[in-house]
């Protein structure tokens, strides 16, 4: 039984990371129908800022904000002077829908080869603000400790705010009505360039968030957050890639079959496992778990 809570509880921390990333593809999916395959360089980039961060202050708090305000930076960076000039000078053909997404994966590459040349190739690590260590349960340690339950709580916290962001405001708003009718946006006033702008930046705070949050686990280096990508990326089309609340629920159900194979079973299919739930949901549902007006009503 201690075996099965376990399981259920570091299925919620992970898949919580995961969430994060897979919000952060959906943001830049709906503003630009473009799939951000640099997402792992923008995060991990962030990530490091944190880092660099740490070393000079010791303080791992101003690090998150730092990560948080950089990954905002660098998103709002990238789409001003990368990914717009690339829309406004591919306007016809089949290549409108390769050139961005091909685009996106050379700045990845980009992105990491610099890493790799500031920071050099070796792990490093980032201590977490808090015990990383197993609770004690009736005698027994536990695979979830404080540190899990601040990045559990931490994302939650995200959530909601994206989620009053983007029902309650008018930002939030304007970010919806240019992702579906930019044409009508700009008729109706709306900015459309700049409010996408905004959503790639709401979207690299993100990342940073989910480096900051991932890499106290496990380690940094210049690809640490590619495998964190590719599980964000599922999770994002399960839930159906139009919706927040998708995203989320997504990363919650790949993160559950993720590690309760991974403690059933075997750490050797935590891979293969999330592209089998991929293939299941597809199968039953191809436009993914909340696809559709419900997908965009999130």
């Amino acid at each position: 039984m201690t075996q099965f809570f376990t399981a259920v509880l570091t299925s919620l921390s992970s898949g919580a990371i995961y969430a994060l990333m897979s919000i952060a593809l959906v943001l830049v999916w709906r503003s630009t129908r473009v799939v951000n395959f640099a997402q792992a360089g923008q995060a991990v980039l962030t990530t490091y800022i944190g880092y660099e961060v740490i070393q000079r202050t010791g303080s791992y708090w101003i690090a998150l904000v730092a990560a948080i305000i950089g990954g905002a930076i660098i998103g709002a960076f990238i789409d001003r002077f990368f990914m717009r000039p690339i829309f406004k000078r591919v306007t016809s053909g089949p290549i409108v829908l390769i050139a961005p997404v091909v685009a996106t994966l050379g700045l990845l590459g980009i992105i990491e080869a610099v890493i790799g040349v500031v920071w050099g190739l070796n792990n490093q690590s980032i201590e977490p603000p808090v015990s990383n260590a197993g609770f004690n349960v009736n005698g027994t340690v536990i695979a979830f400790s404080l540190f899990n339950a601040f990045v559990l709580g931490t994302v939650a916290i995200a959530m909601i705010l994206l989620t009053l962001l983007f029902q309650k405001t008018n930002i939030g708003l304007a970010l919806r009505a240019s992702a579906y009718s930019p044409e009508i946006s700009k008729l109706s006033g709306i900015r459309v360039d700049a409010v996408r702008t905004l959503g790639w930046a709401i979207s690299g705070a993100a990342g940073g968030l989910a480096g900051m949050l991932y890499v106290p686990s496990t380690y940094l280096f210049p690809n640490a957050m590619d495998v964190l990508l590719v599980f964000g990326f599922i999770a994002a089309v399960i839930g159906g890639l139009e919706s927040m609340v998708g995203a989320v629920v997504g990363a919650m159900v790949l993160g559950c079959a993720i590690n309760f194979v991974a403690t059933y079973i075997s750490t050797a299919l935590v891979f293969p496992t999330a592209f089998v739930v991929l293939i299941l949901v597809l199968l039953v549902r191809p436009s993914g778990l909340f696809a559709g007006k419900k997908g965009r009503s999130a």
